[in-house]
């Protein structure tokens, strides 16, 4: 039998020092690839994506147990709030 986990988070964030969507689209891509390299997980824009200083993000990541889907979601989370351009404002997490 196969075993395996789905480790989902919706994350809303703060971009202080973006004035303009450019600048915000600049600090929101450069997060997600190196989100997707560093991690190997699949991490999008999906809401808010009119607002120059917020964002939504979805990330999603498989795991094999769900010990290993929290400490990658707790690896992904502290990877974030070390980045200076970004705070997290408010998260949902779930295991699937």
């Amino acid at each position: 039998m196969i075993s395996i986990r789905i480790a989902v988070c919706l994350l809303e964030i703060h971009i202080p020092e973006a004035t303009s969507l450019k600048q915000k689209r600049q600090v929101i891509e450069s997060l997600l690839k190196r989100l997707r390299n560093r991690f190997n997980l699949s991490a999008a824009e999906v809401g808010h994506r009119d607002l120059w200083q917020r964002s939504e993000l979805g990330l999603a990541a498989v795991c094999r147990d769900s010990a290993s889907a929290d400490r990658m979601m707790e690896r992904v989370l502290s990877f974030i709030e070390r980045d200076s351009r970004v705070s997290i404002i408010s998260l949902e997490r779930e295991l699937y």
